[in-house]
Formats: structure tokens, sequence, C-alpha cells
């Protein structure tokens, strides 16, 4: 892991927070009217700080259990990298393939999605931070696609880490949502917008995907050489 996917796991938040939007902007904005407006810039940033928490874990989880099956970094990171290019796609409105992965996670989310309510309107600090961590849970395919990006690296520290910085780059637009969101999702929802987000992500797709295969090809090349 190196710094480029660090950054690359900020930008992979920022560029799909407009597929947050239209998933769950009228929740978070919903989340940010219940709250008391002295209280309403704390418990929306804890709120944020236990969503990431709550990527963090998940990457970590994920990452420790492919890193056990000792899968090959290399198919990972292609199978990431088409998933990549797939959410491009589906961001841009291009091809909803997507949409069956994100109903995967909903048996999951129809049980947890109860416990959040139930703390709802916001009014203490571990309310905002459990409401959070329910949050990751969400039927996301931008989630699920970063989840899988992540565990590429097999590790649960690295893999935690990545997440963490994807829900950091998601932290901008879904708190500007909580507090005044409907102009910057009005600014999001822009269609050029939308389709040069989408391009950016379907580039890194596909850079993601094409690495490991050029490595591969390098490596036989090598060995033919020395035969």
């Amino acid at each position: 892991m190196t710094e480029l996917d660090l950054g690359a796991a900020v930008l992979l938040g920022l560029f799909g927070s407009s597929h947050c939007l239209v998933m769950c902007g009228g929740l978070g904005a919903a989340l940010g009217m219940g709250i008391e407006p002295g209280q309403r810039l704390r418990l929306l940033l804890l709120f944020q700080l236990g969503r990431v928490l709550s990527y963090s874990l998940l990457g970590a989880g994920l990452g420790a259990a492919l890193g056990w099956l000792n899968i090959l970094p290399g198919a990972l990171r292609v199978v990431s990298g088409l998933l990549l290019v797939s959410m491009g796609l589906y961001l841009a409105s291009w091809w909803q393939g997507m949409l069956w992965l994100e109903r995967l996670g909903q048996g999951l989310w129809r049980r947890i999605q109860p416990l959040g309510q139930r703390l709802l309107p916001l009014r203490r600090t571990r309310d905002a931070v459990l409401v959070g961590l329910y949050w990751g849970f969400l039927p996301c395919g931008l989630i699920y696609t970063a989840l899988a990006w992540s565990a590429t690296a097999a590790n649960a520290g690295q893999s935690a880490l990545l997440m963490f910085c994807f829900g950091l780059g998601t932290v901008p637009v879904m708190f500007s949502t909580g507090i005044a969101g409907e102009q910057l999702a009005a600014t999001l929802r822009r269609r050029g917008l939308k389709n040069f987000m989408a391009i950016l992500m379907i580039g890194f797709g596909v850079w993601t995907a094409a690495v490991p295969v050029m490595h591969q090809l390098n490596g036989d090349e090598q060995v033919q050489h020395q035969h």
C-alpha cells in the first residue's frame, strides 16, 4: 500500500459522493433536522466519526479474512478494478447492474435500521456515534466496491486504513447534507459533473485491474528470456 492508494481511497469517497446523495441524502438531511441547533454541529461530527469508524472496522474484518484465506492479491485487484469500473458506469447512469450488489445487503439492513431509528432524533454523544456505526451497514454499491478494493491489501490494518481514507472522502458531502445540503446536492447531481466523476472512477478501475495483469505479463516475459 502506498500514498497513492490512500489518496485514491479519499478520491473514491469524494467522487462517489453523488451516489451517496441519491442513496441516503434524504436520510442525512432528515438526520440534521431533528437536532437542536446548538447541538447540531457537534452531533453531526460525531455521527460522521461513527460512520467512518464503521467503514474502517468492516475493512479490517474483510482484509483479515482474505489475508487468512491467502487469495492471490493480483486476482483480488482485478476483481476490485472491475467493480470500480462498474461503479463508475452506475454513477453516470450508463449501466445499472450494480443494483444487484446493493440488494444483497438489504436483508441485513432491515434488521439494523430499526436500531438506529430508536436513537433519533439525536440528543446524546453516544447515540450519534452509534447511529454512525449502524449507517456503515447501509446497502450501498459504493461502500461494497470500496470494501472489495480495500480488501486487496489482504491485511486488517491496511484495509482498515484504506476504508478510513475512503470514509474521510465522503465526509464533506454527507456532513454538508446534514447541515444544509440542497445546494450541494443540486451541484453534484449536474450531469456534466457526474459524468466527469464517473469517468475518473472508471479510469481508476481500469488502472487498478491493469497493474497486476501487466506485472504478470512482465513476469512471463522475464521467464521466457531466462529460458
